[in-house]
């Protein structure tokens, strides 16, 4: 059943890949209007999406075809690694061609941040900041949550993330969110340090940035990518950040200079990288999982 799973995984990909923006998807997009009634709505549809998953599984166990269909289509609805690189790359352009309205409007898409009145330097470094996030959110977490407990693991990594974004500050939802990411957010900080070479980036400079500068971040999971990605571009994130509830003053991550235009481009392409190297982890999460379970 781990061939099945491992199998599924990879065609929801090719899926992802070949079918392009997931932003046009009934899923992601009936839950995001869905959750909007606030936390205690996306909380229950939340868990009906994971027993629905379980169901699925269940009904799978002895059924290697209908097990790698149904972690297949889960994968398809919630990974959104064609999406962000879509986004990542109208962001790169808008920015690079002086458009900053679009590109406002582009990461107000993936951020809960304040984009309104950001110009050229605060855009980018926001765009980068974003990319590193999302690439953990929507990308690694989902991948590595369906290898190890299939499609309930698919639909609980995003929806949790979809529902923390309907209800920021919400004290359950949050710490829900934190442990769903606590594992993922740093597999994907360390597959930043093994793909950075990838984009001519650094390797030393992602472990760096991630081991040294997250230690004064206020969050157990937010900065680790971001640093990493920062690391890995030679490029400085953080720093003040402006949310529809406040302003956060947040700690620098990285050292060098402040991003533009082409540091966007190189973070979509690393953010592919990442993408790529999650998905053979999640390949070879699940056929472990599947052996450790079939040992007498």
């Amino acid at each position: 059943m781990s061939a099945a799973r491992a199998i599924g995984l990879m065609l929801g990909l090719a899926a992802d890949s070949a079918l392009g923006d997931p932003r046009r998807r009934p899923p992601v997009g009936a839950f995001r209007k869905a959750t909007g009634p606030g936390s205690a709505a996306g909380l229950g549809l939340a868990g009906l999406a994971v027993t629905a998953g379980v169901l699925a599984e269940r009904a799978g166990r002895r059924r290697p075809v209908l097990q790698a269909a149904t972690t297949a289509l889960a994968t398809w609805a919630v990974v959104g690694a064609a999406g962000l690189a879509t986004q990542g790359t109208e962001l790169a352009r808008d920015l690079e061609e002086g458009r900053l309205q679009p590109a406002r409007d582009t990461l107000s898409e993936l951020d809960p941040r304040v984009a309104e009145g950001l110009g050229t330097a605060a855009l980018s470094r926001a765009s980068v900041e974003t990319l590193a996030e999302n690439t953990s959110e929507v990308v690694v977490a989902p991948l590595l949550w369906g290898a190890v407990a299939g499609v309930p693991g698919l639909l609980a990594a995003r929806t949790v993330g979809l529902v923390r974004r309907a209800s920021p500050g919400h004290w359950i939802v949050d710490r829900l969110h934190e442990l769903v990411q606590l594992l993922p957010t740093r597999a994907a900080a360390a597959l930043t340090v093994l793909g950075a070479p990838v984009v001519g980036g650094s390797a030393g400079g992602a472990w760096r940035a991630w081991r040294r500068d997250t230690i004064a971040h206020p969050s157990p999971n937010a900065g680790r990518v971001e640093a990493a990605f920062a690391g890995a571009l030679e490029i400085r994130v953080g720093g003040r950040t402006v949310y529809p509830h406040g302003v956060v003053e947040l700690p620098v991550l990285g050292i060098g200079r402040n991003p533009d235009a082409g540091h966007v481009t190189r973070a979509v392409e690393l953010s592919r990288v990442v993408g790529w190297l999650a998905a053979g982890t999640s390949v070879v999460v699940a056929m472990l999982s599947g052996l450790r379970r079939s040992r007498p």
